[in-house]
């Protein structure tokens, strides 16, 4: 995928103000003590997708994005598979009558206008950038649909993964290079996943900012240990991918990893650092 559509997806900014709703919303209980979860959830943006498969029960989710399901996106494509899957309208929101929405998109979406005056239910899942940003999605969103258990169990299961980690990376400087030159800085998941396993980010080291251009000469020059690149560009497959096998860093080792464990702060993340760490460590 390219970068010009990964940023319009992150773009995909939750905002609540278009449906005029609350602030949270999360299960509850009747007068009788019977605990009520919501039955009709629907996402509306692809880091929404990866924590509601994960959390709630199947026939809980009404509507997933049409990213849910694809690979290269997605880390729960596989078990997306059967769900309903929406195209980004909002005639489809409306009639799937959602009594939970996670994921508000941005402003600029023209289609969500209409649903402003609905005043569904809904969840503000803002965009991590780290891993303590993670952990406080899983707990709301785990908390909204009715099993907060179920989000402690993962946080439990991610904390032991990640466990001894740190050691692998030993302080050498790592690049994130991406197609075209684009260089990930600090302030970001990919910056906080190389710090997590003992890496510096060269973006940093260099005080570059989130996201900036390095050209081939610049980067040949800094000579990081590692450059770390998307799975998916492994290969040449046209100009912005030739950038970054140029022959003037052959010797510079590259550690590949798959853009749908970065492109959302969820899960995926322990994925993402555990094959770091598994990388760095075999050279």
């Amino acid at each position: 995928m390219g970068l010009g559509k990964i940023h319009r997806y992150l773009r995909l900014v939750p905002c609540l103000v278009l449906l005029g709703a609350s602030p949270m919303a999360s299960s509850g209980e009747r007068s009788d003590g019977i605990r009520v979860y919501p039955h009709r959830i629907v996402s509306l943006n692809l880091c929404a997708d990866q924590l509601l498969v994960a959390l709630a029960d199947r026939d809980q989710i009404a509507g997933l994005t049409r990213y849910a399901s694809d690979p290269a996106m997605s880390d729960v494509a596989a078990a997306a598979k059967g769900l309903p899957v929406f195209g980004g309208s909002a005639e489809e929101v409306l009639a799937a009558d959602p009594d939970l929405v996670i994921g508000m998109p941005a402003r600029r979406n023209p289609a969500i206008a209409v649903l402003k005056n609905q005043h569904y239910a809904s969840l503000d899942l803002k965009s991590a950038q780290n891993y303590e940003e993670i952990l406080a999605s899983i707990r709301d969103v785990a908390r909204a649909v009715g099993h907060p258990e179920r989000g402690e169990a993962m946080i439990a299961r991610m904390n032991a993964q990640l466990a001894g980690l740190h050691s692998a990376g030993r302080g050498r400087v790592a690049a994130y290079y991406q197609r075209r030159g684009y260089l990930t800085g600090t302030g970001t998941l990919v910056d906080d996943l190389m710090t997590r396993v003992g890496l510096v980010n060269l973006a940093g080291k260099l005080g570059k900012p989130s996201l900036s251009q390095m050209s081939l000469e610049e980067m040949a020059m800094a000579h990081p240990d590692y450059i770390v690149i998307d799975s998916a560009t492994q290969r040449v497959s046209d100009q912005g991918t030739e950038m970054i096998h140029h022959p003037i860093l052959r010797d510079i080792p590259r550690v590949a990893i798959p853009q749908a464990w970065t492109v959302c702060g969820g899960p995926a993340y322990v994925k993402a650092a555990k094959a770091l760490a598994a990388q760095i460590s075999a050279r």
